[in-house]
């Protein structure tokens, strides 16, 4: 199994999506964030539907779609 990306997030993306995971109130929104920034710390996609308790179909699709540009796309 291939090693993930790590850092591939500029410091602003991490911390404007940061900032996004304190100031979101819908949890949906704030798991979509975390799989980004769990995903930019190298973390394998199994390992983070484990830690947040959801399915890795889930993680796989957010890690590919989810624009850490655009936090429109993660609603």
């Amino acid at each position: 199994m291939p090693q993930p990306a790590k850092n591939f997030l500029t410091t602003e993306q991490v911390t404007q999506l940061q900032q996004a995971l304190k100031e979101s109130d819908q949890s949906h929104i704030r798991e979509r964030i975390l799989i980004i920034l769990l995903q930019n710390d190298g973390k394998p996609q199994h390992e983070i539907a484990k830690f947040l308790g959801c399915s890795p179909r889930t993680v796989a699709y957010w890690c590919m779609h989810g624009d850490p540009d655009n936090l429109e796309t993660l609603t």
